[in-house]
């Protein structure tokens, strides 16, 4: 199977150049005019998805060559963008940053060549004028394997200094196929940790993807974008798909983590060999109910994982904790993600018809899945302010930013992985958690410092690692099957 869908790659120098600006104006201006647009963004953010959605009625899904393997950064592009007229993806930091220590391992350079895609390179021109080509040569010179296609320049400030631009560029042979003058910025706020997300901006959002589109519209070469998106070439490979991930698409192994560098009641987990899924799907019969956290404190999600439970044989209800005031009737295990539940900490720990719900079900052994966000909102209290009461630990906001790519290893078995279960994710919170002395750890991490971290207990696991469950599509069998069973 080939995928021929036209597709571009957006790139910058450094983060703050411009790519969500343009990105997103472009999925919307090409929406607009009558184009299917696939949406994609570089790395693990939740937050750009969203608002590429809000640009072209689909879902945003994320391309991340850590999280998930270089060899699913094809199938998982390929699955996206069925049905579509053309790919946009939007790619994360500078063009060659990647994974510390990883080389260009989840770099925007590393998924443009997966892709075989162009790249188009958004450069803040603000301050410079003929150095523009040097630092525009020096990217197209740095991996010959990279095709930068053209560039567009950003915060430019006139006609004059435009056409000093163009001059410059001219020199190194590189097409500028858009010019974003200096003004006042599109309104996307922005908190500690990055964008508010659109869910809780409503009309405010759509307002601000309707800007980006009237500024790349009005900026840039359309026509000129979508011939080079043309230019791509093609995928070999069946997109990824959710049911035959179950059965036939393990990921590569992982390498343990050194056993003495983790607590000696973790070690067990680390010293056999690494579960195998049965064969098969699971025995679907009547499909069991999960409930899935949504709305504006809970907006963090790969769609990959709804997708995995509904083939696993989950029937996927989403419920807002915000709103209602008990979990959906039937619900037999339940999924709470990340988002901002330290934003809306009043207005959950209100809710306590739900805040009761939710402990009674953990309570009955139910298989629980919470992951950042929802492992505070588990917990006892959060700044002080009542939580579900599951977890008996105590969470706090906090000055220090934890962030980072991380390889970790189930060290517990729970609901969601059995112990030895090999899994690469991703921390990014200002939030501290009091340990719970009565649980077990969920994780042991590999890198960048090797420790214990996580819940595990009855049924719960619990932990600040996002994780996407396409790496290790087990992680949703072993759930669908512990709903049934417990």
């Amino acid at each position: 199977m080939v995928t021929s869908v036209p597709r571009l790659v957006f790139a910058a120098p450094s983060s703050g150049s411009g790519k969500t600006t343009v990105a997103t104006g472009l999925m919307a201006a090409l929406t607009a005019r009558g184009l299917a647009v696939s949406p994609h963004k570089v790395g693990p953010d939740y937050i750009d998805p969203g608002y590429h959605a809000l640009a072209t009625g689909r879902v945003g899904r994320n391309l991340d060559a850590y999280l998930c393997g270089p060899e699913l950064v094809g199938p998982l592009f390929a699955h996206g963008s069925r049905g579509c007229d053309i790919a946009v993806v939007e790619g994360v930091m500078g063009l060659y940053d990647g994974a510390a220590g990883e080389g260009e391992l989840a770099s925007t350079a590393q998924v443009a060549k997966l892709l075989r895609a162009p790249v188009v390179l958004v450069v803040d021109a603000s301050s410079q004028s003929r150095s523009v080509a040097a630092l525009v040569h020096g990217f197209m010179s740095f991996d010959p394997e990279v095709r930068i296609g053209g560039v567009i320049l950003n915060k430019v400030g006139s006609d004059r200094h435009e056409a000093l631009l163009r001059e410059a560029l001219d020199s190194v042979g590189v097409p500028v196929l858009g010019v974003l003058r200096r003004a006042a910025p599109v309104e996307t706020p922005s908190r500690h940790l990055g964008l508010v997300p659109v869910a809780e901006r409503g009309a405010l959002a759509v307002e601000a993807v309707a800007a980006m589109a009237a500024q790349v519209a009005g900026g840039c070469d359309l026509a000129a974008l979508v011939a080079l998106a043309r230019s791509a070439g093609l995928l070999a490979g069946a997109g990824w798909d959710a049911g035959e991930a179950l059965v036939s698409s393990p990921p590569p192994p992982l390498p343990f983590p050194s056993p003495g560098a983790l607590p000696p009641d973790s070690r067990s987990a680390l010293d056999g060999p690494r579960p195998q899924a049965p064969d098969g799907l699971v025995d679907a019969g009547r499909p069991v109910r999960v409930a899935v956290a949504g709305g504006a404190a809970f907006t963090f999600s790969y769609s990959e994982h709804a997708e995995l439970l509904t083939a696993a044989g989950a029937e996927v209800v989403v419920f807002d904790p915000l709103r209602d005031e008990e979990l959906p009737e039937g619900t037999a295990g339940l999924v709470v993600g990340g988002g901002f539940p330290e934003v809306y900490a009043s207005e959950l720990s209100a809710n306590e018809g739900l805040r009761k719900s939710v402990a009674e079900l953990a309570l009955s052994g139910a298989p629980v899945a919470a992951e950042c966000a929802g492992l505070l909102y588990l917990c006892r209290d959060l700044d002080g302010l009542p939580m579900c009461g599951v977890l008996d630990a105590s969470a706090r906001m906090s000055e220090r930013l934890t962030l980072g790519y991380r390889d970790a290893v189930a060290v517990s078995d729970s609901a969601l992985a059995g112990a030895g279960t090999r899994m690469r994710g991703h921390e990014f919170h200002r939030t501290v958690v009091e340990p719970d002395a009565g649980s077990a750890p969920a994780w042991g991490m590999r890198a960048p410092e090797r420790r214990v971290e996580g819940f595990v207990e009855r049924g719960v696991h619990a932990s600040y690692l996002h994780t996407h469950w396409a790496s290790e599509p087990g992680v949703a069998r072993r759930f669908v099957e512990r709903c049934r069973t417990s």
